[in-house]
């Protein structure tokens, strides 16, 4: 068994992660597996409670391990990264590229009024019909995203007899519609779930969650459908490449936006 180095500059606290680290590493524990909690941690090492919950703290901030209050700690799940907002694909095609498996959960699908908001996204007179698609989507069945999306009725108007709840809405607007999708605007913020967002994501109410916006564009630069996206905070990270270019051509900082929008 390892031991505190008490000799080492090191504080103990950041030896203490290191040998969480290790033990996980070296039994192979998979995440959902249990780990030794607070009392357990300082028995064994010889170090404090405020060493122990300060190491367990950053290990759980790193995403390394998860604490559940009442239950104890745990191997943390792995965070799927996700290429959504430097590329223009959709989740279908950024899980099925990683050999995960996506399924939804159609839970609205019908045509109405475009309130001032999704009007003014899509380019359309309020009151314009567009087709509203809210989808819980699963990632090897377990809860992942909840979309609430619109799309101007004339760009599909066969939609609602489709079954969406394992293809592609890209594939199946450029395949089955002749729709070219050209380019998209994304943004993600960080937010909070309500407790009907909670309840449909299998978290608790209050957990972290990223919301993912996007409006997206086709060949003649009409907006082809919009949404709004609420990623498990627990479960996703988005990544970006970055390139570097010269000041002369860098554009100009993006303004930041203070929200109080809440998620459903």
């Amino acid at each position: 068994m390892r031991a505190i180095d008490r000799s080492s500059p090191l504080p103990f606290y950041h030896q203490l992660k290191q040998i969480i680290v290790a033990e996980i590493e070296e039994r192979q524990l998979a995440p959902g597996d249990r780990l030794s909690g607070d009392h357990e941690l300082s028995a064994r090492y010889d170090v404090s409670r405020t060493v122990v919950r300060q190491a367990l703290s950053e290990l759980e901030t790193e995403g390394v391990i998860a604490r559940v209050k009442g239950r104890g700690t745990f191997v943390a799940p792995e965070k799927t990264g996700e290429g959504l907002v430097q590329s223009l694909t959709g989740l279908y095609e950024d899980v099925a590229a990683r050999g995960s498996q996506l399924r939804s959960e159609v839970r609205r699908l019908e045509v109405v009024p475009a309130d001032e908001h999704v009007a003014a996204e899509l380019h359309l007179e309020v009151g314009a019909p567009v087709i509203a698609l809210e989808r819980l989507r699963f990632v090897d069945d377990e809860p992942w995203v909840l979309v609430l999306g619109h799309l101007p009725l004339h760009v599909a108007p066969a939609l609602l007899d489709e079954d969406l709840s394992r293809q592609s809405l890209y594939a199946l607007l450029e395949q089955a519609y002749g729709v070219v999708i050209r380019h998209g605007r994304r943004s993600v913020e960080a937010s909070v779930a309500s407790a009907q967002l909670a309840s449909s994501l299998a978290i608790s109410e209050g957990d972290a969650v990223l919301v993912l916006r996007s409006t997206v564009y086709g060949g003649d630069e009409h907006p082809v459908e919009m949404f709004v996206a609420y990623h498990r905070g627990d479960r996703s990270r988005f990544e970006v490449d970055l390139t570097r270019s010269t000041a002369t051509q860098s554009p100009p900082l993006p303004l930041m936006r203070v929200t109080d929008e809440s998620p459903p």
